[in-house]
């Protein structure tokens, strides 16, 4: 089983989230302590989340936890910009980011 893995940004720190699926742990490296500490808290706790349905107007509010799966995690991912200011920089290769954490 792979982990799934997506590169992050802060301030001008490069690094990634990862999810082990049989812990499931998620864990953060980012070289910028307060974008770390952002990023673990807000990835690591509960959240109600409007999710979409059949139509553009056909929604549910769900508790996601991102801990219990890996599709969980994408989900609270696409808010994480907005409650903590980390970039979640989908199209950036992660295993280039693991290799090099630096712009």
């Amino acid at each position: 089983m792979e982990n799934f893995s997506v590169a992050i940004s802060f301030r001008g720190s490069l690094g990634w989230v990862e999810y082990d699926e049989a812990t499931r742990k998620v864990v953060v490296k980012l070289g910028d302590a307060t974008g770390k500490a952002l990023a673990e808290k807000f990835l690591t706790t509960p959240h109600k989340i409007k999710i979409p349905h059949e139509t553009l107007l056909d929604f549910t509010e769900e508790d996601i936890d991102p801990n219990l799966s890996a599709e969980n995690l994408q989900i609270v991912l696409t808010r994480l910009w907005e409650a903590t200011g980390v970039h979640v920089d989908w199209s950036r290769p992660v295993d280039y980011v693991k290799a090099h954490p630096h712009y």
